[in-house]
């Protein structure tokens, strides 16, 4: 009797261990897949983008100028080229170009050759001598450009300009100032249309372009007329700031 009495419990354990396990596989099988908990731990957020543009007036000019000679041999050729570099950059000096403002940038030498008739012929040897100036008064540029030019004469190459802002600190922050506020703004109201509240920025990036006001090479032309001097026109140069923000949003 004993015997029998554990062979039921057993068997009545048995089924209930059966039957628990059936119902934990039907649970498993019909919970939703790939279910994610809000902990609290994250913030819902918006990303928006904000452009800030300033503009100035230039107030340096660099310039690529230099002397290109030839001559039947490189001694002569490099003799010419450095009598005619010197009396440029002794032009650019004696006009208000710090020499510290002028640097080399290239100086080469080759052999020349007449293609004619199917046949080479040496006729001499180039040297180009090149520096880079910066001048700090644009609006005297124009009359150390025509010094340099007959300083140097019919050796002179101009390799076309450029414009600057020598300290464009206050631009920039302006331009920053300009795109946070049309960041912030796209933000608040794209809260406002979804009904919630705009938090704190959560993470804040920034590009920034300087874009200077070139001066293309065709564009240099110096008067021969007498009394009349080169105009040299500075125009605008722009500082550009993007900044991608990402802002909370709270209820």
């Amino acid at each position: 009797m004993k015997d029998e009495m554990q062979r039921s419990t057993i068997a009545i354990l048995a089924a209930a261990a059966i039957g628990l396990a059936a119902c934990t596989a039907g649970q498993e099988t019909t919970q939703p897949p790939n279910i994610t908990v809000n902990t609290g731990e994250t913030q819902s957020g918006i990303s928006v983008s904000g452009t800030g543009e300033v503009t100035g007036t230039p107030d340096t000019v660099t310039v690529n100028i230099g002397v290109s000679v030839r001559g039947e041999t490189i001694a002569e050729a490099s003799a010419l080229a450095a009598e005619k570099a010197d009396a440029l950059i002794n032009s650019l000096t004696s006009n208000g170009v710090d020499p510290d403002d002028i640097t080399t940038t290239n100086y080469s030498i080759w052999p020349e050759y007449d293609y004619r008739n199917n046949r080479e012929k040496l006729i001499g040897y180039r040297v180009d001598n090149t520096v880079r100036a910066k001048i700090r008064d644009v609006g005297e540029a124009g009359n150390v450009l025509d010094s340099a030019v007959e300083a140097g004469g019919d050796a002179v190459r101009v390799n076309g300009l450029s414009f600057s802002i020598e300290d464009d600190t206050e631009m920039i922050e302006a331009a920053r100032q300009v795109a946070w506020n049309d960041a912030l703004a796209k933000a608040q109201q794209l809260a406002d249309l979804s009904g919630q509240t705009l938090g704190p920025a959560i993470t804040i990036n920034e590009t920034f372009s300087r874009a200077p006001t070139p001066i293309p090479f065709e564009s240099l032309a110096f008067d021969e007329v007498a009394g009349v001097g080169t105009r040299i026109e500075p125009g605008t140069s722009a500082v550009t700031i993007t900044i991608q923000v990402q802002f909370a949003l709270e209820g």
